[in-house]
């Protein structure tokens, strides 16, 4: 059975989509990209961009009942690889130990022109 997560600590799906999704013990985070969720604005650099794209990724595991020590695999999708070291810095902060397994990309673009969007899979 799937069941729908959603919270508003974190951005508003901007499509056809749930912020998450569980079945089987299993959450499917959606990409998240780097808006505040007060201001439904982005932040300038990479570094603060990857900061909030975990900061409601944060958010959405709080709602299901789990932290980030639940995640299994995370995607990050980058407008530029050149930002990967920074991108990478901050990320670490949030998975100092144990970290998930992990895939990052360079894409042609992303939506609202962001820098990162990072999608994750957590387990119960």
């Amino acid at each position: 059975m799937k069941k729908i997560i959603a919270t508003d600590q974190a951005p508003a799906a901007i499509g056809p989509y749930s912020q998450a999704t569980e079945a089987n013990g299993i959450i499917f985070i959606s990409g998240q990209l780097p808006i505040n969720p007060e201001s439904g604005q982005m932040s300038g650099n990479i570094r603060e961009q990857t900061k909030q794209s975990l900061e409601n990724t944060k958010a959405i595991l709080k709602e299901a009942g789990l932290t980030l020590k639940d995640v299994v695999k995370a995607t990050v999708l980058l407008k530029n690889i050149s930002d990967f070291g920074a991108m990478n810095e901050v990320y670490a902060q949030f998975f100092e130990n144990e970290p998930p397994a992990r895939a990052a990309y360079e894409v042609a673009n992303l939506p609202k022109d962001a820098l990162v969007e990072i999608e994750t899979i957590a387990s119960r």
